[in-house]
C-alpha cells in the first residue's frame, strides 16, 4: 500500500509538468502569424523544340587503280631419262615332271612310332592369396596326373603356414598336363611334385618376406 502511494506522489507532478509543457508549445506555434509565400513566376517551356540540323562530314576516300599483274612463265620441264625395254625374252619353264612309281607300303608292317615322354604342364592357374596372410610363404604339393592330363590325389606335403594349404591344393586341381606317353599310349603319372609360392606385398609394392 505504501509503495502505491509513493508511486502516485512521484508520477502526478511529472505528468502535470509534461502536460503544461505541451500546452505552452502549442500556444507558441499558434501565436505566430501566417505569412503566405510569394507566387512563383510563370514557367514556360516548349512542347516541340526545334532541333538544329547536324551536318554530317563525309570523308572522301580515293581508291588506287588496280595494277595489272603479269603471270610468270611456267617452270621449264625437265626431261626424264627413259629406261630401255628389256631385250631378253622372259624365262619360261621347259620340260615336264618326270614320271616315277610311288613306293608300295605294306600296311601290316607299317607302324607310327611315338617316342615316350613324361607328363608336361600346359596350364597352371596361380593360387589365390588367403585374406588372413600377413607375410609371404610357399607350399610343396604332390599329385598324380591322369591319362587325360588332369591332376588328382593332390596333397600338400609341406607349407610354411597352414593357411596356404587349401589354396595350393585348389590351384593344382585346376592345372592341365600333357599326359605321360609309354609305347604310344597315354598312361597315368604318379608322384609329381611342385612348389607353390605366395608373394605378399605391402602398400609400397615391396614383397614381405616369409
Amino acid at each position: 500500500m505504501n509503495n502505491n502511494i509513493v508511486r502516485w506522489v512521484v508520477l502526478i507532478p511529472v505528468a502535470a509538468f509534461v502536460t503544461v509543457s505541451l500546452f505552452v508549445l502549442m500556444m507558441t506555434l499558434i501565436a505566430d502569424e501566417f505569412k503566405p509565400q510569394d507566387k512563383l513566376e510563370n514557367a514556360s517551356f516548349e512542347i516541340n523544340p526545334k532541333v538544329e540540323d547536324i551536318k554530317v562530314i563525309q570523308r572522301e576516300t580515293q581508291i588506287d587503280k588496280v595494277k595489272k599483274v603479269v603471270t610468270p612463265p611456267p617452270p621449264p620441264t625437265i626431261e626424264r631419262a627413259k629406261s630401255d625395254k628389256p631385250s631378253e625374252p622372259i624365262a619360261s619353264l621347259e620340260g615336264a615332271i618326270p614320271e616315277f612309281e610311288a613306293p608300295k607300303i605294306d600296311r601290316s608292317n607299317f607302324k607310327i612310332a611315338v617316342s615316350d615322354r613324361d607328363a608336361q604342364p600346359l596350364v597352371r592357374i596361380p593360387p589365390i592369396m588367403p585374406t588372413r596372410a600377413e607375410k609371404s610363404g610357399h607350399c610343396k604339393v604332390r599329385f598324380d596326373v591322369s591319362p587325360e592330363g588332369q591332376p588328382f590325389n593332390v596333397t600338400a606335403t609341406y607349407c610354411t603356414q597352414s593357411l596356404f594349404e587349401r589354396s595350393s591344393t585348389k590351384s593344382v586341381q585346376k592345372w592341365k598336363y600333357n599326359p605321360k606317353i609309354v609305347d604310344g599310349r597315354a598312361v597315368s603319372r604318379t608322384g609329381v611334385e611342385s612348389k607353390i609360392t605366395f608373394k605378399l606385398t605391402d602398400e609400397r609394392g615391396r614383397i614381405i618376406p616369409e
